[in-house]
């Protein structure tokens, strides 16, 4: 009869099932459930499709963050417009002011700036120590060909700071680099080619979206 035979063979095919060797600790399934569906099963096919599911979703997040970070939106791009402190807070802000600056042979000033920054947030006294010495050498020593422009009276200052340099030393000088770049450099930034160029492409992307 057609129900008996079904049920013989349903019985033979669990009691394969059962009686199969055992598997060795540590070794993998063999693929056997090609048609695989449930995420419970250990199957090569289930694991290599999880693992290709994973790279790809990695490898879409590092390509999106890396397209945030070189390309500011508009709105980002207009409030440098507005405030120079803001340009300098963002990354994408002091790369185009820095190019700016590349052009105009003034790009240490930022550097400057950028290294008291850094200065100002060390508290190991022997880190202190290092980096004062190294912007001393590398932008206020007259012998420096990145020597930024300081009055005599800042730089006196400076000298004697030397003796017991703390991470607030330079912090006269950096605001007078800041106070040079604010009022002589960000208005020729702001109607520079770079800056404009940088304006007209974020709204053509807009404009594409």
């Amino acid at each position: 009869m057609p129900r008996s035979v079904s049920g013989v063979e349903m019985r033979k095919r669990q009691a394969a099932h059962i009686e199969a060797p055992p598997q060795a600790p540590g070794q993998p399934r063999p693929n056997t459930c090609c048609l695989c569906w449930c995420g419970c099963c250990k199957c090569l096919w289930n694991e290599d499709r999880m693992e290709r599911s994973e790279r790809q979703t990695c490898t879409k997040m590092d390509s999106i963050e890396a397209a945030e970070e070189q390309h500011p939106s508009l709105e980002e791009a207009l409030s440098w417009a507005r405030s120079f402190e803001m340009m300098l807070r963002s990354l994408e802000g002091r790369e185009i002011f820095r190019e700016f600056l590349r052009s105009e042979y003034s790009e240490d000033n930022l550097l400057f700036w950028l290294a008291c920054e850094e200065l100002k947030k060390e508290t190991n006294p022997s880190v202190v120590d290092e980096k004062a010495r190294i912007i001393y050498e590398d932008y206020v020593s007259i012998l420096s060909p990145k020597e930024v422009s300081l009055d005599s009276r800042v730089r006196e200052g400076i000298n004697q700071s030397l003796a017991e340099p703390s991470n607030l030393m330079y912090e006269e000088a950096q605001l007078q680099i800041y106070t040079l770049m604010h009022r002589d450099s960000y208005p020729r930034f702001l109607n520079s080619s770079v800056y404009r160029d940088l304006l007209a492409s974020r709204r053509r992307t807009c404009l594409d979206t």
